[in-house]
């Protein structure tokens, strides 16, 4: 089985410390019998033409490149790696709502929902 890993800063897709707090909780709440990934991906759709799509996944691929902050396992697709290069998963509770945002260097414009990008 062979395993990719990306180690050069500007490729990885990052998470902020807020983002991986709040991902360890939601992992821990899940209490699943088998460890669980973040599973982050990039599928056609959206008003803008693409849409990010995260949950949690036991099921990793031989080519998934696979990285890990602060104990949360990410796991991206090589597809769409290509579109999330860079990128960081931001996480923000505030009196305007709560939820997480990408941050994507390679998104060319984004719709208002920040849920799609292209």
């Amino acid at each position: 089985m062979s395993v990719f890993s990306v180690t050069d800063a500007t490729q990885v897709f990052s998470l902020t410390d807020a983002a991986a707090a709040k991902v360890k909780g939601l992992l821990e709440a899940e209490d699943a019998a088998e460890p669980l990934a973040l599973r982050v991906a990039v599928r056609p759709g959206g008003c803008s033409g693409y849409s990010y799509e995260m949950f949690f996944d036991g099921d990793l691929a031989d080519d998934d490149i696979r990285n890990e902050h602060d104990g949360v396992q990410v796991v991206i697709d090589p597809a769409s790696f290509e579109l999330l290069k860079g990128a960081t998963l931001d996480y923000k509770d505030g009196l305007s709502g709560a939820g997480f945002a990408v941050n994507n260097p390679n998104a060319e414009r984004s719709c208002g929902c920040g849920q799609s990008f292209s």
